[in-house]
């Protein structure tokens, strides 16, 4: 390596650390024409793909943007259209409600119709068992004063009355019977 920088010291002339004579200049030329011709090849072979790519790249990204923008619209348009149901399912339930309200006013009207003549046939039929009751009661009374008063005439009769007064009072008893028709 030693013997390389020797060798291109010994080339450039002295007191100059860079030459620019013709050589130099030629060489730098066909470097610059060569970088020209390189970047133009490039530019043919790289530019119309690399225009391509964008132009795709841009075009995803915009398709993208367009179908998040319909996404969002058809997003609004179902949350319009669910507020849309909710309202109406809303209006339907206090329909159903005021119905269903109305329906339960007829009935417990009608329930209330129902027991009140119920009652009514409850208390007639009550007043109709308490009046049997009292006429069986009466007629029950009625057998038993009667049993209690012939008892007791009864025993009246067989301690004041002797036996004179009984053949008496069975002589006229008999004589008012012998008078009276009979019916047949």
């Amino acid at each position: 390596m030693q013997d390389t920088v020797v060798f291109l010291s010994q080339t450039v002339p002295e007191g100059r650390v860079f030459g620019l004579d013709t050589q130099t200049l030629i060489s730098i030329g066909i470097q610059l024409f060569n970088a020209i011709i390189l970047a133009v090849a490039l530019g043919f072979i790289l530019y119309n793909p690399v225009k391509d790519f964008l132009r795709k790249r841009t075009e995803g990204i915009q398709k993208k943007i367009d179908d998040s923008d319909a996404a969002m619209l058809k997003a609004k348009e179902l949350i319009a259209e669910y507020d849309a149901k909710i309202k109406e399912i809303d209006k339907e339930r206090l329909e159903i409600l005021e119905a269903t309200r109305l329906k339960a006013s007829e009935e417990s009207k009608l329930i209330l119709e129902d027991a009140k003549l119920e009652a009514v046939e409850i208390k007639k039929r009550s007043a109709d068992s308490v009046s049997a009751e009292k006429s069986r009661l009466k007629e029950e009374t009625r057998i038993y004063i009667i049993e209690l008063a012939s008892l007791m005439a009864k025993k009246y009769i067989t301690e004041n009355i002797d036996e004179d007064t009984q053949e008496k009072l069975f002589e006229e008893s008999l004589a008012k019977m012998e008078g009276a028709k009979w019916q047949s």
